[in-house]
């Protein structure tokens, strides 16, 4: 998978831009937040974010890690795929789609194409916990933490763990040390379970 890809910006649309790398040119995704970041013929440095499809590579792009964590937050929730999540990141920035999950407003959510009423209220419903987690500076925790989370109860799902009572451990796991690996949780919670 691509961390990032840095290189001189060849063609430049609101949707979409080609970036020179070493003579190779790859065709990324981007949003309209992303869009206004960047700037044509000038070198960009975009975190990319790799969908593998039957009939398509598709790369999607971001101006940022944080823009791209919450991309990639957006694309597990079912009936969210990586155009809408794109779409959602282009009608409003990362803060303001952050925001509008932790406040419920089902209203701004159901104004961006593609997303209905029960499709803006499964989106509240699913990220509020993983989104909502904020420092004293208003600044989005780490996402590593959410990914160690999911990693940790996928594992333990796997060796026969119920997910509910895994993930109820796992959160008072998380809530005594954020500093935990993937590894250092799962045995912690195999010691609970």
């Amino acid at each position: 998978m691509y961390e990032f890809l840095r290189g001189r910006v060849q063609q430049l649309t609101p949707t979409s831009v080609v970036l020179d790398t070493d003579h190779i040119g790859y065709y990324v995704n981007i949003s309209l937040y992303t869009y206004s970041k960047l700037k044509e013929p000038e070198e960009a440095k975009l975190f990319i974010h790799q969908v593998v499809r039957e009939d398509a590579l598709l790369l999607y792009g971001f101006s940022d890690k944080h823009e791209r964590d919450i991309f990639r937050l957006l694309i597990t929730v079912s009936g969210i795929g990586a155009n809408t999540a794109r779409m959602i990141l282009s009608a409003l920035n990362p803060e303001e789609t952050k925001n509008a999950i932790q406040t419920d407003n089902v209203h701004i959510l159901k104004g961006i194409k593609g997303i209905g009423a029960k499709t803006a209220q499964r989106l509240i419903v699913d990220l509020r916990d993983k989104i909502g987690k904020t420092t004293g500076s208003g600044e989005l925790v780490d996402f590593s933490s959410n990914r160690i989370t999911e990693e940790s109860l996928s594992a333990l799902a796997t060796l026969g763990f119920s997910k509910v009572a895994a993930n109820k451990v796992l959160d008072k796991l998380i809530s005594e040390n954020p500093k935990y690996t993937v590894e250092e949780l799962i045995r912690e919670a195999l010691k609970r379970l």
